[in-house]
């Protein structure tokens, strides 16, 4: 058989690539990985107490979109890195955004209170819990997310599997953030934020190996 024979046999059944499989794919693992999230919350640490007051619900639902909005964002960019050759762009400056904001927002909050009561403000009750538990429940949506990634061809490695750490880790606090009656935002700064982060650096850490082709 001629090399033009053969290039015409194997390009007659050409079906179309779907642009959108990979984004529905890892959507689906997001979900899931949220549904277990919050059901590992409630089931093992159960719901939040104290929402009788306007103050209490406010700051849930703060602490619930800043940790929402890292994963989303992180969700779209982390789609784009699973594809060969997926640019970034400006990504990482919007990732970034909801940190500077929470970050804002507790200098804020420090600024508005006594030094005497900076230390309460910071690591509240709940700190030992927040930074065990957000890390542990994020493995699940980890490991989801990773897999859905893999089904992909991402050729940036480490900083797909930083993206999959990064969408984990919104998606714990999430969770957590049902459970937990610290409604600091320094606290949610120092302890959401920086177990956000470290789930972050374990997966550009892991991505190189569980991503490998």
């Amino acid at each position: 058989m001629k090399t033009d024979d053969l290039v015409e046999v194997l390009s007659a059944r050409i079906d179309p690539a779907d642009f959108r499989a990979v984004g529905r794919r890892i959507a689906m693992a997001v979900a899931a990985g949220s549904l277990l999230a919050v059901a590992a919350i409630l089931v093992g640490l159960g719901p939040r107490t104290g929402l009788s007051t306007v103050g209490a619900w406010t700051f849930l639902f703060l602490k619930i979109a800043f940790a929402a909005a890292i994963a989303g964002t992180a969700t779209t960019y982390l789609t784009r890195l699973s594809r060969p050759g997926g640019a970034l762009r400006h990504g990482t400056l919007v990732v970034i955004l909801p940190f500077l904001v929470i970050v804002a927002l507790a200098l804020v909050s420090l600024g508005s209170a006594p030094v005497s009561h900076w230390d309460r403000m910071v690591a509240g009750d709940e700190w030992l819990e927040c930074l065990l538990s957000i890390p542990i429940i994020a493995i699940v949506p980890f490991a989801l997310t990773i897999w859905a990634v893999r089904q992909a061809a991402p050729t940036d490695l480490r900083r797909a599997g930083a993206f999959a750490g990064l969408v984990a880790g919104g998606i714990s606090a999430v969770a957590y953030a049902l459970h937990c009656t610290d409604d600091s935002l320094p606290f949610v700064a120092v302890w959401y934020g920086g177990t956000i982060v470290l789930c972050t650096l374990a997966g550009a850490a892991l991505g190189p190996r569980l991503l490998r082709w």
